[in-house]
C-alpha cells in the first residue's frame, strides 16, 4: 500500500507539473523504485521523467529498467545524452545492454561513448555467454603492495566513486597479478605508515574468467562472500563479481531447470512479453517428441489384447500404476537434479545414490502395496490374486521410477547433457512403459493369461 501510494503522488506531481518538486522527490527516491514507477506510465510520459531525473541518477535508474523500456529511452535520446547514459553505467550492465540491443543502436551507442567506456565494453563482449568473464565487471579498487595505508585511503577516495564496490581492495604487483586483498575496515582500523604487503590477505580465492555462471553462483554461495576476482590464466585480475550479479544468476538458472523440467524450450524472456507464437515454439518441440515416445506404451498395451478380453479388470489399474510410478520417478529425478546443481552429487556417489534409492523404493513400494491392497479387497471387491497383480506391479513400478529417476540425470551430466532435461516428462514416459511390461507379465504368471 506505501508503494502504490507512493507511486500516486508522484504521478500526482507529474499531472499538475510540478517537475521541480518530483525531481526532488526521485532524487531522495531508490532507483528501483523509481523504474518501477517509470515502468507503469505511458511511454511519453517515462520519457519526460527520464529527463527530469539528475544527470547522476539517471544512469542508475536506467540500468534496473527493463530491456525494452531501456531500448525506447536509448532509441529517444539524443546522441550526447545517449553517451552520457552509458559511460555512466558500471561496465559489466553496458555490455548486457549491448548484447540486448539492435545492432543499429549497439553502433550508435559505442560510437559516442568514451574511449575508456568502449574498451571495458569491448573486453567483456569477447568472453563467451554465460561465463564469469562476461557477468563480471571491471570497475574495482586496485592496491600496489607497496602503499602505505594513508596512501591507499587517499586512492581509494579518487577512484572509489566509480567502483562497483569499495568494501574490498585488490593487491596487484606490477604485472597486475592478484597478490591478496585488503577489507576497507582493516585500513581504517590500521596506522596510517602501515605497508599494504604486510597486512593485506593472501589466500584469496578467485574465479577463473572461462568458469561457468552456475559454478561462480557455487563458489560464492559456498564460500558466503560479497565479492570475488576474476582472474585469467597467469593469475593477472581482470574484474569482480559482485553479489547482486549472482542473485539474478541464480533466478536465471532456477527458471531455466523449471522450464526443462517441464519439458520447456528455455526462453529468456518474461511471460507476459512473450507472444504466443513464442511460447507455442518453445513448447510444442518437447510435446511432439512425448507424444510420439508415448506410442510405445499404446504398442504395448495393444500386444496385449488378448489377456485384457480374458481379464478386463486388469485395464482399470493400468492409469493408477503409471501415474504412481511417474510421479515415483519425477520426485527422485528433482531431488538428484538439485543435488548435482548444487554440487552434492558427483559421478562417484552414483552406487551411494542407487543404494538410498533403492531403499527409499522399498519402503515406498510396500506402503503403497499394502494400502493399495486394502483399497482392492474392500472396496474394489477383486479376487486375491488380481490384487497380488496389481500390488506387485506397483511395488516394481515404484523402484523402476526412482532407480531411473535417479540415474537418468546423473547419466546427462556424465555426458554432458544437461540434467534438468532427463526430468518429469521424459522419465515418466520410460516409466509408463516399462510398468505396462512388468504389469502383463506378472498377470501373465499368476493369472496364467
Amino acid at each position: 500500500m506505501e508503494e502504490k501510494l507512493e507511486f500516486e503522488e508522484l504521478q500526482e506531481l507529474l499531472d499538475t507539473k510540478q517537475y521541480t518538486k518530483l525531481r526532488q522527490c526521485l532524487a531522495e527516491d531508490n532507483e528501483a523504485d523509481t523504474a518501477a514507477w517509470m515502468q507503469t506510465l505511458e511511454e511519453a510520459d517515462m520519457f519526460k521523467v527520464f529527463r527530469i531525473l539528475p544527470k547522476d541518477l539517471a544512469a542508475d535508474v536506467f540500468s534496473y529498467l527493463d530491456v525494452d523500456n531501456q531500448q525506447r529511452i536509448i532509441t529517444s535520446l539524443s546522441d550526447r545524452e545517449a553517451a552520457g547514459i552509458i559511460n555512466n553505467l558500471m561496465a559489466d550492465d553496458a555490455a548486457d545492454l549491448m548484447e540486448e540491443m539492435p545492432a543499429n543502436i549497439v553502433k550508435k551507442l559505442l560510437a559516442n561513448a568514451s574511449p575508456e567506456t568502449r574498451r571495458d565494453i569491448n573486453h567483456l563482449l569477447r568472453y563467451p555467454e554465460d561465463s564469469a568473464g562476461s557477468i563480471m565487471t571491471v570497475e574495482y579498487v586496485d592496491l600496489k603492495e607497496n602503499l602505505t595505508v594513508e596512501q591507499a585511503i587517499e586512492r581509494i577516495r579518487k577512484v572509489g566513486v566509480d567502483s562497483e564496490t569499495i568494501n574490498i581492495c585488490y593487491v596487484l604487483d606490477a604485472q597486475r597479478h592478484l597478490k591478496g586483498t585488503v577489507a576497507l575496515r582493516y585500513l581504517l582500523l590500521s596506522d596510517d605508515d602501515e605497508i599494504i604487503g604486510d597486512i593485506m590477505h593472501e589466500n584469496v580465492i578467485a574465479l577463473g574468467t572461462m568458469m561457468d555462471q552456475e559454478e561462480v553462483a557455487r563458489q560464492f554461495q559456498k564460500y558466503d562472500f560479497t565479492t570475488m576476482p576474476v582472474v585469467d590464466n597467469e593469475n593477472r585480475l581482470v574484474g569482480i563479481i559482485t553479489v547482486d550479479d549472482i542473485v539474478d544468476i541464480m533466478q536465471e538458472e532456477t527458471t531455466e531447470d523449471m522450464e526443462k523440467m517441464a519439458a520447456i524450450l528455455p526462453s529468456d524472456k518474461p511471460y507476459m512479453k512473450t507472444t504466443v507464437w513464442e511460447t507455442f515454439l518453445k513448447r510444442i518441440p518437447w510435446l511432439l517428441l512425448l507424444m510420439v515416445s508415448a506410442t510405445f506404451t499404446g504398442a504395448i498395451i495393444r500386444s496385449f489384447e488378448d489377456a485384457l478380453s480374458v481379464c478386463a479388470v486388469l485395464s482399470v489399474y493400468i492409469p493408477m500404476l503409471m501415474d504412481t510410478g511417474g510421479n515415483a520417478g519425477g520426485q527422485a529425478s528433482v531431488t538428484v537434479i538439485r543435488g548435482l546443481s548444487l554440487g552434492e552429487i558427483a559421478y562417484r556417489d552414483v552406487p551411494k545414490v542407487i543404494w538410498k534409492e533403492s531403499r527409499v523404493a522399498l519402503i515406498c513400494g510396500l506402503t503403497l502395496a499394502a494400502a493399495n491392497f486394502v483399497k482392492l479387497m474392500i472396496f474394489d471387491h477383486v479376487t486375491v490374486m488380481i490384487a497380488v497383480t496389481v500390488c506387485l506391479t506397483l511395488m516394481a513400478a515404484v523402484l523402476m521410477a526412482m532407480l531411473i529417476g535417479c540415474l537418468l540425470p546423473v547419466g546427462a551430466k556424465r555426458l554432458g547433457f544437461d540434467p534438468a532435461v532427463m526430468a518429469s516428462p521424459f522419465i515418466t514416459t520410460i516409466v509408463d512403459a516399462l510398468s505396462l511390461l512388468v504389469y502383463f507379465r506378472v498377470a501373465a504368471v499368476i493369472l496364467g493369461l
